[in-house]
């Protein structure tokens, strides 16, 4: 759909984080992430 917005990469960095089944504390490795951001005219037409 043309004008409603753009999908981005975004550079994830490596951060600390729990095995939730041990509780083992473990580095969680930088990945990338795909982020949504809404074009102005979408977000005057949500308003």
């Amino acid at each position: 759909i043309t004008g409603f917005g753009t999908f981005v990469i975004r550079q994830k960095r490596e951060r600390r984080g729990r095995n939730p089944q041990t509780g083992e504390e473990m580095l969680i490795k930088p990945r990338r992430s795909v982020v949504f951001r809404p074009s102005k005219l979408f977000g005057a037409a949500a308003d």
